[in-house]
């Protein structure tokens, strides 16, 4: 195991933390019984502070690698540092790709169950952990082999679970046949948020995936106008030239951090309207890569630095259908705020899994990108936060950066069955990061 020596990381400085690259399972091990504040870190792109735990170590998860061969029916072992960028790179060649994938490649399968993904498919497929069969994970009492059979308790409580149970150290996927590197992409236009969300709810269900665009600067009759985009793999049957080829390398990127305040209202304005002007109002079967449909940021490397050196805030929320006025509600608020919402993007969810912290619930979701800089943006988030809690949604941690203890036990109303959970495992509260500090999910 070796210990990460960063500039200006180090012990004479408490509120930093220590980072360890453990090579193996026992060096997990021996590190939780002999350290108090851990957590693991993958590739470091939730936008909060899960993967942070500030005077404590950070366990670098990336030397637990490793991809066994795929079976015939589609079942892979994988390192929990195995990122779903190098999967995908072995296994689309052989007809092959993840059940469920977030918008980009670059999460780790730890990262990704940890977390408990959700993508376009979630109304059909659900989140990531439902194709998990099983993983090792080591906890400040042992390493155990969980499923939803095997202790289904510890596994669904890490399930979403933030990293808060245990290490993980590889896990057992099932993935999904494909017979092409390409999706059948259906777009259309909508003049308003209305119009879009009848659509959705009516016909998402005839498509594996689903997902739209919605323009959050516009008033009146076209509040959240959006471009809806919904697809299905194509078979080879539907290609004259069917190719199964991995993703490619990033060919554009960001050389410099954009001027602070570049992306504002004004700004925003503009590209939206751009960007929904050059969307066709209909268009059935379009052939797109894997790639671009489900990871356009991707090809984009460091796109954040687009936001400038002050960055953007994610937030995202879901409600059930008995509440989908709160999205509009949000919209509206954004709309009529003054904040720029440099993009946003509305989902359907489906079943929920068993995952006392686990993020999605039947009915909605709206993620937004929010530029910091506004004076105006904390009272916005704010005031998102009590239309949430009223409609009785959530927040996703793994986008969260700002919210209060207080509001937490509201939106997960089981998170006293995961901290029982928790207490089982680590009784002394070895494991902790700053999200957990921040939202009390440490059960003390």
């Amino acid at each position: 195991m070796t210990r990460q020596t960063l500039s200006g990381w180090g012990r004479t400085n408490p509120s930093l933390a220590t980072v360890m690259n453990p090579a193996n399972e026992t060096d997990v091990a021996e590190l939780l019984a002999s350290t108090r504040g851990v957590i693991a870190r993958g590739l470091g792109r939730s936008y909060g502070d899960p993967a942070q735990v500030s005077g404590g170590v950070v366990v670098d998860n990336r030397a637990l690698g490793g991809i066994s061969e795929i079976s015939h029916d589609g079942v892979v072992s994988v390192g929990a540092g195995v990122s779903i960028d190098e999967l995908l790179a072995m296994s689309i060649p052989q007809g092959w790709f993840v059940p469920v994938t977030p918008g980009t490649r670059q999460v780790t399968m730890g990262g990704a169950f940890a977390a408990d993904v959700h993508g376009k498919n979630h109304h059909v497929d659900g989140s990531f952990a439902a194709h998990v069969r099983s993983l090792r994970i080591v906890t400040p009492t042992g390493t155990y082999d969980v499923s939803p059979e095997r202790d289904a308790d510890l596994f669904w409580a890490s399930a979403g679970g933030m990293g808060l149970t245990g290490i993980i150290t590889s896990l057992t996927l099932q993935m999904m046949p494909i017979e092409t590197d390409q999706v059948l992409v259906d777009t259309e236009r909508f003049a308003n948020l209305e119009g879009v969300m009848q659509e959705m709810l009516s016909r998402d269900k005839d498509y594996r995936y689903s997902v739209a665009w919605v323009d959050c600067m516009t008033k009146g009759a076209h509040m959240g106008r959006a471009i809806l985009t919904r697809g299905r793999h194509a078979r080879a049957s539907d290609l004259d030239e069917p190719t199964l080829k991995a993703p490619a390398s990033p060919k554009l990127f960001i050389p410099f951090d954009a001027p602070s305040g570049l992306l504002n209202v004004a700004s925003v304005r503009v590209f939206n309207e751009v960007w929904f002007r050059s969307a066709p109002k209909r268009q059935e079967r379009e052939p797109q890569s894997l790639s671009s449909f489900f990871h356009p940021l991707d090809g984009v490397r460091d796109w954040n630095r687009l936001y400038g050196r002050r960055g953007f805030v994610q937030y995202q929320f879901c409600v059930d259908d008995a509440h989908a006025n709160t999205v509009v509600e949000a919209i509206s608020r954004l709309s009529s705020s003054g904040v720029a919402s440099f993009l946003a993007v509305l989902k359907r969810f489906g079943a929920a899994n068993p995952g006392p912290l686990s993020f999605p619930v039947p009915g909605w979701t709206l993620a937004l990108d929010l530029p910091v800089g506004p004076r105006a943006l904390p009272r916005v988030l704010d005031d998102l936060d009590s239309m949430v809690l009223e409609a009785g949604g959530r927040i996703y941690f793994a986008k969260d950066a700002r919210l209060g203890p207080e509001k937490v036990r509201a939106m997960y109303p089981r998170l006293d069955e995961f901290l029982a959970v928790k207490h089982r495992v680590d009784p002394e509260g070895r494991l902790t990061s700053d999200l957990a500090r921040r939202l009390n999910l440490e059960g003390s």
